[in-house]
């Protein structure tokens, strides 16, 4: 079940940021040290879990007057069991529920459990002319930060558009 996290449980969320994100080296793709982002957090408000304890976790914030996927991150352990469509699901819901049009995020282009398993959940490219300016500013900072290792995109996931189109 999906559900906010609890104070408590956001430095237990590193291990798994960290296992996720050991991933990326099978496709070559090896991140800058540094803390990860829920390391960042001290606001379990803005996090989403699944699971007791949590085998996955969204990190969210506000870019641009919509919600803003800034991490998803399952253990390896726990993966292919449907908890990342069941965070971003909750995402979404959440997103809707606060008055948001969209949901957006950055993600890897070409990374199989990146942009095309967003793309299976509802999300499309967002090309660069229809970004904001505070996510042109946060695409500015990830670059800065070195996060952009490999081709990077912005997507979008969208609701009300012609005939409930989820990308309209």
């Amino acid at each position: 079940m999906v559900r906010w996290a609890e104070e408590h449980e956001l430095a237990g969320l590193v291990s798994i940021e960290l296992a996720a994100d050991g991933l990326f080296e099978q496709v070559g793709i090896v991140f800058p040290p540094g803390t990860t982002m829920i390391e960042e957090v001290d606001d379990p408000g803005v996090v989403l879990v699944e699971g007791a304890p949590p085998a996955g976790f969204a990190l969210i914030g506000w870019v641009d007057g919509d919600v803003h996927l800034e991490q998803l991150a399952v253990d390896p352990a726990h993966m292919r069991q449907g908890i990342g469509g069941r965070l971003v699901t909750a995402v979404v819901d959440h997103a809707r529920a606060a008055g948001a049009s969209a949901v957006t995020l950055t993600t890897f282009r070409d990374v199989p459990w990146n942009a095309p398993w967003y793309e299976r959940h509802g999300f499309a490219t967002l090309p660069e002319t229809e970004w904001g300016p505070e996510l042109r500013a946060l695409v500015e900072h990830e670059r800065e930060l070195g996060i952009e290792v490999a081709p990077r995109v912005a997507m979008r996931r969208r609701w009300g558009g012609p005939a409930g189109d989820a990308r309209a």
